[in-house]
């Protein structure tokens, strides 16, 4: 069981950011509209015309791929350390100062946070290594 656990949370973190990047890169659900004025349009309105969401969605992708399969999750884990995680910071500090904390506890941000601190504890070996 213990061996199957880190594929079973690599393939679920994985599909995450696949799911999440795909339905921005493709624009399979309408953009939200927010205030005019508010700490979120500005923030957004700053990442939709230059690119740079397409940017972070591509490397999302990326990264969700690389984790899913198994025999790519240790270059997987490498772009999770290097790409994914400051992501992931990205996505709580947007929470914490530009929403005011709300949706901090939504649980799609909880299972990846849980989900990435599960597979950096497991893999924190071949990480190490990868810093000697």
């Amino acid at each position: 069981m213990k061996k199957h656990l880190p594929a079973v949370a690599g393939v679920l973190l994985g599909l995450v950011f696949i799911m999440s990047s795909v339905t921005v890169l493709f624009k399979l659900t309408p953009t939200p509209e927010f205030p005019e004025g508010s700490p979120i349009a500005m923030f957004m309105g700053a990442f939709g015309p230059t690119g740079y969401m397409t940017f972070i969605k591509v490397l999302e992708l990326l990264g969700g791929i690389l984790v899913a399969i198994p025999r790519t999750r240790n270059l997987g884990l490498l772009i999770l350390v290097l790409i994914l995680v400051p992501i992931i910071v990205n996505i709580v500090a947007f929470h914490v100062f530009i929403t005011g904390g709300s949706g901090l506890l939504e649980p799609m941000l909880l299972a990846i946070l849980a989900l990435t601190a599960y597979l950096l504890w497991v893999a924190r070996g071949a990480i190490t290594g990868l810093a000697k």
